[in-house]
């Protein structure tokens, strides 16, 4: 890699990326005066009840900013790869693009290719670290820039930005933080790699975790787990795919926001997992494996988001009741996480 130090204006970037999270670093990457010379970007998919082609976030961008835009449906093929290589490009930047770049592409830019990537790795790699940081419970997470190669977010590392989670950190708004952030860093990546000041440092491989893609399988909430877990998955699957139970009556209501709480009253270890225990327009209190889940925003098929204050005067639940499985009680099996 030849680090020859260049003004902004001066070096050309190519940017692959795909949805908004990647649309917030070609923006700080342009208010920042760099040249970017093409955007690479998912062909356009079919979304909304009428199925029309929608474009990317970052080609929307991309377009107003009179910016090429490149769609291929794959980079493997020899004539994409000339036509990337035809744009002589120093280096590209690649955020959540969802393709595979074969080496030789990780090779055709004169200072290779970047990644930006929303953990601090070697921790959660893989397709969904937002969310799973969140889920294990993780007090700090971050953006990463890596040197990309052939693996799965195993390059070696140029910058770190760490970024602490908040307790009541949502997937929404820490992917809108992490975005913010990912901007700043790869501005700051770029200046680096311009002046030659950035060291590429391996990961540790002992350090290593896969944070695996989001199910919608998984949104379900199992009451044997405990409440601090539980409330976790309902803040790490917000605003997708949205954690759920089903009511007694096989209605399915998905649970947006929860609390993890003591209870005096009732042992949790007396209680039946998914047992209602108590519901006030504090929220509704259902027994788990350990611990008590409060529920505090739920939603009702064909319904609105509701805080619990409402939703208990239009949906009224009774304690007593049990969640999580229609008219049999509590028979979740053992959740995948």
């Amino acid at each position: 890699m030849d680090n020859i130090p260049l003004m902004n204006s001066a070096l050309r970037i190519v940017f692959a990326g795909t949805p908004d999270f990647a649309a917030q670093a070609l923006r700080a990457i342009l208010e920042a005066q760099y040249q970017v010379c093409a955007v690479y970007t998912q062909p356009d998919r079919p979304a909304g009840r009428g199925r029309k082609l929608g474009k990317s976030p970052v080609k929307l961008l991309a377009e107003q900013q009179g910016i090429p835009v490149y769609q291929p449906q794959t980079l493997r093929d020899e004539v994409d790869q000339q036509d990337l290589r035809a744009l002589k490009a120093d280096i590209m930047v690649v955020v959540a693009y969802g393709l595979i770049l074969p080496l030789a592409v990780l090779q055709t830019p004169r200072l290779g290719c970047i990644n930006i990537h929303a953990s601090l790795l070697p921790r959660w790699r893989g397709a969904a670290p937002i969310q799973r940081a969140i889920q294990a419970g993780d007090s700090e997470t971050g953006i990463t820039i890596i040197q990309m190669d052939e693996g799965l977010d195993t390059g070696a590392m140029l910058l770190r930005l760490p970024l602490p989670i908040t307790d009541d950190e949502t997937g929404g708004s820490l992917h809108d933080r992490l975005a913010r952030l990912g901007g700043e860093a790869v501005v700051e990546a770029l200046s680096g790699l311009q002046q030659g000041s950035l060291s590429a440092v391996p990961q540790d491989e002992r350090q290593t975790c896969y944070a695996a893609k989001l199910d919608k399988a998984e949104a379900r909430l199992n009451w044997h787990q405990s409440a601090l877990e539980l409330e976790r998955l309902c803040r790490a699957f917000n605003p997708w795919p949205v954690t759920f139970t089903e009511l007694e009556d096989g209605r399915r209501l998905r649970i947006w926001m929860a609390q993890a709480i003591g209870f005096q009253e009732q042992s949790p270890s007396q209680a039946r997992p998914g047992l209602i225990l108590a519901v006030s327009k504090d929220g509704i209190d259902v027994a788990t494996g350990e611990g008590v889940l409060r529920l505090l925003e739920l939603q009702l098929p064909g319904g609105r988001t509701q805080m619990v204050k409402d939703f208990v005067n239009a949906a009224p639940l009774k304690p007593g009741s049990v969640l999580g499985c229609p008219g049999k009680g509590n028979q979740n099996s053992p959740q995948l996480v």
